[in-house]
């Protein structure tokens, strides 16, 4: 009867436990779901991570490639992330082309990166104007049930962190490109950038790390982005007007949060060196 129930009436499903001080899964409002990293999962690519977020789970492989910089930026390598909300993750999206939601996402995580500072470009030049590497992040959603941004974020920092590059020998007179790929490097990265999601509804209140449908039913959703120390990056959607003291609660609650994830990154980092 309550999954019939929920069902017909989404919103008041969601409303009825609201009343009662608890969300549809046990959590009390500001709690989070259990969160996993393990990197290197994916064996063939440069840098490689998986997240588990409660039921959402998120997997990025990085492969890099030689190009010329670009024009604007003639001593910096680049990076280009891309997110697929694959249809294995959700009834909801469907085979073909990269959906409106998955673009939003992807112009998302390009925005966090160059806010965050987490890698500085600089370091993926081999020669100014010449060569550099470029970085192609894909990230894809294999179970999608809210605060994916959380999941793509923390995913994408964990295979940065664990990312090696061939050494490459290169020569400008002739434009000779000798590529060692078993002597590999490091890329240091400057920041681990971590994105926290909280949902607002009626009278103000205030969730963290929504499920899809609390997130679908909430008037508006709110992003925030934390290096070690600052807020690097805010994303807020939806038109209802937020209170400072509950933006205030989302910043201490994103930094801790923010702190949490990072170890977890580490950890998994240090157990697979």
């Amino acid at each position: 009867m309550e999954s019939q129930y929920k069902t017909i009436h989404p919103a008041k499903y969601l409303r009825d436990h609201f009343a009662s001080n608890i969300r549809p899964d046990g959590r009390e409002f500001m709690s989070f779901r259990p969160v996993s990293v393990c990197v290197g999962s994916i064996t063939k690519a440069d840098g490689s991570a998986l997240v588990k977020i409660g039921n959402t789970t998120v997997v990025c492989g990085i492969k890099a490639e030689l190009a010329c910089p670009k024009a604007e930026s003639p001593d910096c390598g680049f990076i280009v992330p891309n997110v697929e909300l694959a249809p294995l993750s959700s009834p909801k999206f469907r085979p073909g082309p990269p959906s409106e939601e998955s673009q939003c996402i992807s112009k998302l995580i390009e925005k966090i990166l160059i806010n965050s500072e987490a890698i500085d470009l600089k370091s993926l030049c081999i020669h100014k104007d010449k060569l550099a590497w470029v970085l192609y992040c894909d990230i894809i959603s294999l179970d999608y049930d809210g605060s994916v941004i959380d999941a793509c974020t923390t995913s994408l920092m964990a295979a940065l962190k664990i990312l090696t590059l061939p050494t490459v020998d290169y020569t400008p007179e002739t434009g000779s490109i000798k590529i060692d790929k078993k002597n590999r490097i490091h890329i240091p990265l400057k920041q681990l950038a971590i994105c926290t999601t909280f949902a607002i509804f009626d009278n103000q209140l205030l969730i963290t790390d929504p499920t899809e449908d609390e997130e679908k039913h909430s008037l508006s959703t709110i992003n925030i982005v934390f290096n070690e120390d600052d807020m690097c990056f805010v994303h807020k959607s939806g038109g209802i007007p937020v209170s400072q003291n509950l933006f205030s609660t989302c910043i201490i609650k994103a930094k801790n949060h923010g702190n949490q994830v990072r170890k977890l990154i580490l950890a998994a980092v240090n157990c697979k060196t």
